[in-house]
């Protein structure tokens, strides 16, 4: 990955194409070239064959510069640096600050190849490309041009969670300067995939990182914190500045540094278990949540005595005892 500054001081991440992938263009464009300037020649040749020689040759030359050296020209300058082999392999011609190239890098570097890659068979490209750091070839150094890869794949990253507040205002001051693109990277592809990873690796690949950061920043690893949240506040706060950087002071209203708080670090995806909530009872004079209102008991009557139950009935006496004697009327005395 290399970065480019624009005229307007953005810096742009740019991936420059290779020797491999650039020969295949190439030569996909030299097939395609050559096979027209062949059915042209052929065409030609039928059609002048009444002309001397000197003007046949003058037309072969005629039409090799415009084959393979006009039509590449106007091919470039028209679809801004995409040929058909460039487009084919997600291969696209640039300038230096990343803009789209013109006529005149189109012609510099379409007078060029003629010599380094159509003169030579190629030779003097290929040592080109593998002296420069870029892979540029000497039409791109005399056009100011290089050719980049359009077509990256995109590397599939879970979520990365925010820290909490109280570890994002710990790094509002730090010092990223030391930082290199490469370990950028490396933090943010770590923190994007340290779900999928093993528990013990995670934690040595976090701890190997944060060292790496904490030596560039000059800020240790606060005692108690995850190394995986350490990296998480400072990924944030280099993310905040390039915010504030590109979009003013509208971003800068929450960048403020805020205050630290002795809470411990309880965001779960970086290692450290959530606290229990405590319990917060009730405003006086409001119902709580968890229990329903408290309503008086309602009054109740006195209790009334109960009845006692009625006496069981005597038993039958014998049928001489209360009873009149058959026959007279009269009860003698008991």
């Amino acid at each position: 990955m290399t970065e480019f500054v624009t005229g307007e001081a953005v810096a742009l991440e740019l991936r420059p194409a290779r020797l491999p992938s650039r020969a295949l263009a190439v030569l996909l464009d030299l097939v395609v070239a050559l096979t027209v300037y062949v059915v042209l020649i052929l065409a030609l040749a039928a059609a002048t064959a009444s002309l001397d020689e000197a003007a046949q040759a003058a037309i072969a030359v005629a039409s090799f510069l415009l084959l393979l050296v006009g039509v590449p020209i106007a091919v470039e300058t028209l679809s801004h640096g995409r040929s058909l082999g460039k487009l084919a392999f997600g291969l696209r011609v640039v300038r230096d600050d990343g803009g789209p190239i013109r006529f005149r890098h189109a012609l510099v570097r379409g007078a060029m190849g003629v010599v380094e890659i159509l003169m030579t068979m190629g030779v003097v490209a290929c040592i080109a490309s593998f002296v420069s750091a870029r892979g540029r070839r000497l039409g791109d150094v005399f056009a100011g041009t290089l050719v980049v890869r359009e077509r990256i794949p995109v590397a599939r990253t879970g979520f990365v969670a925010p820290p909490p507040p109280q570890v994002a205002a710990l790094f509002t001051g730090l010092d990223l300067s030391g930082v290199p693109d490469e370990l950028w990277l490396g933090v943010r592809q770590y923190l994007g995939r340290m779900g999928q990873l093993d528990q013990q690796i995670s934690w040595s690949m976090a701890g190997r990182l944060a060292n790496e950061v904490a030596a560039r920043t000059g800020a240790p690893v606060p005692p108690g914190m995850p190394p995986a949240m350490y990296l998480a506040g400072v990924l944030q706060e280099r993310q905040a500045r390039d915010a504030h950087r590109a979009f003013g002071g509208g971003a800068g209203a929450s960048h403020a540094p805020q205050p630290h708080t002795n809470t411990p670090y309880t965001n779960a995806p970086y290692g450290a278990p959530q606290p229990a909530q405590p319990y917060t009872p009730a405003p006086q004079g409001w119902p709580s949540r968890q229990h329903p209102a408290h309503q008086p008991p309602a009054p109740q009557a006195h209790p009334v005595p109960p009845v006692p139950a009625a006496a069981p009935a005597p038993a039958d006496r014998p049928a001489s005892e209360g009873r009149p004697a058959s026959g007279t009327g009269f009860a003698p005395p008991a």
